[in-house]
């Protein structure tokens, strides 16, 4: 980098928007485009079925490369890499050419270009991939699932190397910080940095909407984490107490299929609507009109937990009232108001006259949210974070050439 050039910065990331209104998540895409005024930023990210091809997107250069046929490029979206494993096994067969083509485009892309720093988004596999950049500064970025899941003896081994070899690391809640000291995970730097949301302009409360009565909004991936089977379990009698109440079901992913099935054993197919995946610009209206997010957030069997969900911030950021399970993830965001807005989704009747409190004293909940989102706007604003993981990052350079 010459005196007065902006630094370059390499991003590796798995989960990323594969076109324009991609229903996946985008948070990895919407830190990158508020880097570039002080970054020139390359994000190196999987191929998938039908993505765009290579270019320039919000002034952020997109890379992609290939692993497998694109009709077999399937290992990432839909669920989460994780997740796909569980649900097909015979997605392990695209694990090597998934990390070794990362692996070579990387390669390629130092050769060709100043990279200046890399950030890495997940311990496994971009943390690892990074690792084999000798000479260049990393920071690693865990969203939650590769820190609390991924719990074999290897993989731990990977997370503690990958760590230790980082410039710096960043977990999005306290509650992950805690894990990875309790793992063993000793990077040079560990800061508690979340992901930001659009809190000035996207997601903000609308006194014009008038919130419906009865109407619950359940949104994210329909994977064992978010809890979504317990929620279904509390509807017999959510809909006995509130015969008009209906939850509306915004996502998709590998559990659809049971959490349909579900809704038909349980008898609440006329309470209960799915409506699929839906792209960023339609979600506000759904947290503007709905009387409750339902949030029933778990750790699941394989010890996957969220660090700190995004739909939880959309919703707050939107004024929404919600109702969320207790997981340690959420402390930071809820702060004293937790114990108002968080129950154990496995106990289905507890959890059930929660929701039935939450609609029945809708004055009270409005109020909690207001509480939550002026607690959190000085913590979650994209502003806010986009800045800190541009003063990091410059560090991360800083550091290596010290």
């Amino acid at each position: 980098m010459s005196l007065g050039e902006k630094p370059t910065v390499l991003v590796l990331a798995s989960t990323y928007p594969r076109w324009k209104g991609d229903h996946e998540p985008g948070f990895v895409h919407e830190l990158n485009k508020r880097l570039v005024s002080r970054f020139n930023v390359i994000a190196l990210v999987p191929d998938a079925e039908g993505a765009d091809p290579d270019g320039v997107v919000d002034d952020v250069e997109i890379v992609r490369y290939r692993y497998a046929p694109r009709r077999l490029q399937t290992l990432v979206y839909g669920g989460g890499v994780a997740n796909n494993l569980r649900q097909s096994k015979w997605k392990y067969l695209l694990l090597p050419t998934f990390i070794g083509m990362q692996w070579l485009a990387m390669r390629r892309l130092l050769r060709s270009r100043q990279i200046d720093v890399i950030h890495a988004h997940w311990l496994i596999p971009q943390g690892w991939v990074a690792r084999k950049a000798r000479g260049v500064p990393c920071l690693v970025t865990s969203h939650g699932g590769d820190l609390f899941g991924l719990r074999g003896r290897m993989l731990q081994s990977i997370k503690r190397r990958v760590a230790a070899s980082s410039t710096a690391m960043t977990v999005v809640s306290s509650a992950m910080a805690d894990e990875a000291t309790r793992i063993g995970l000793h990077p040079p730097r560990l800061e508690v940095l979340p992901m930001g949301v659009d809190l000035r302009e996207r997601f903000t409360p609308d006194p014009a909407v008038e919130r419906a009565s009865g109407v619950l909004l359940a949104v994210g991936r329909l994977v064992p984490k978010k809890g979504l089977n317990f929620l279904l379990d509390a509807m017999p009698a959510i809909v006995s107490a509130k015969p008009g109440v209906r939850l509306d079901i915004v996502g998709f992913g590998p559990q659809e299929e049971a959490l349909r099935a579900q809704v038909e054993r349980l008898g609440v197919t006329g309470h209960v609507r799915f409506l699929g995946a839906m792209p960023q610009d339609r979600l506000p209206d759904l947290y503007h009109r709905a009387s409750l997010l339902v949030a029933p957030y778990v750790r699941d069997d394989m010890g996957d937990q969220e660090g700190l969900p995004v739909v939880l911030m959309e919703a707050i950021g939107c004024g929404c009232p919600v109702m969320v399970g207790d997981v340690a993830g959420i402390d930071d965001l809820l702060g004293d108001m937790k114990s108002l807005v968080s129950v154990d989704p496995r106990d289905t009747q507890r959890f059930a006259d929660a929701v039935i409190a939450a609609i029945d004293d809708s004055v009270s909940s409005a109020r909690c949210a207001e509480a939550i989102r002026a607690t959190a706007e000085a913590r979650i604003d994209w502003g806010h974070i986009a800045s800190s993981y541009g003063d990091l990052l410059m560090d991360c350079i800083k550091r290596r050439r010290a």
